[in-house]
């Protein structure tokens, strides 16, 4: 086998992944997953002990491109700590304007999973929103800005409320909207900053 060519556990996941996200983690059979996947049940049970060791897998493969993504779109703007933390939000609100943008694929999770909550997914989860919050924290903290782990926390709520409402609405304007009152929270803690309070 080439080293190009995925390995039987990461076409397992490849194919989760596309079919979890899609349609739900509920709405998924082991079966479809082991026939996008082009094997049997039987191989896919080789690789995942259970249905949830798959849906754990599933989110563990986007947790670090996920993480990755915003550190560039946040690198990558112009300004200062306000206007990089609002093209943030402009970058996801362009991601949600297209049509195979399903939402935020931990929050979705959680919430088919409410009633289970040591289930390992949730524990991902939960791990992959504690580590944006932590990175928000660390940038705006070597920015210079007071209270940044608290800072970090609100432009985190603001993140996900944006991914809930737009998921309703399907109107990525919410996202935008998200972005202006972030940029004005952490604008505020710069001119505190500059004011030295």
């Amino acid at each position: 086998m080439s080293s190009a060519e995925p390995s039987t556990r990461d076409r397992i996941v490849a194919a989760a992944s596309e079919l979890f996200y899609g349609e739900g983690i509920r709405a998924v059979s082991v079966d479809a997953v082991a026939e996008k996947a082009g094997l049997t049940k039987r191989t896919l049970y080789y690789h995942f002990a259970s249905k949830d060791d798959l849906i754990a897998a599933y989110l563990q493969q986007r947790e670090q491109p996920n993480l990755a993504r915003f550190r560039r779109w946040y690198a990558e703007a112009e300004g200062d700590a306000a206007e990089k933390t609002r093209a943030v939000f402009r970058n996801l609100a362009r991601s949600a304007r297209r049509p195979s943008w399903k939402g935020c694929a931990f929050l979705r999770t959680s919430a088919e999973l409410a009633n289970m909550p040591g289930h390992p997914a949730i524990k991902i989860g939960a791990a992959h929103k504690k580590d944006f919050e932590i990175w928000f924290a660390a940038t705006f903290e070597a920015e210079g800005l007071a209270n940044a782990a608290l800072l970090a926390r609100q432009v985190v709520l603001l993140l996900d409320g944006s991914f809930a409402v737009v998921l309703l609405h399907r109107d990525p304007a919410y996202m935008e909207a998200a972005g202006e009152a972030a940029f004005t929270l952490v604008n505020a803690a710069s001119r505190r900053v500059l004011a030295g309070k």
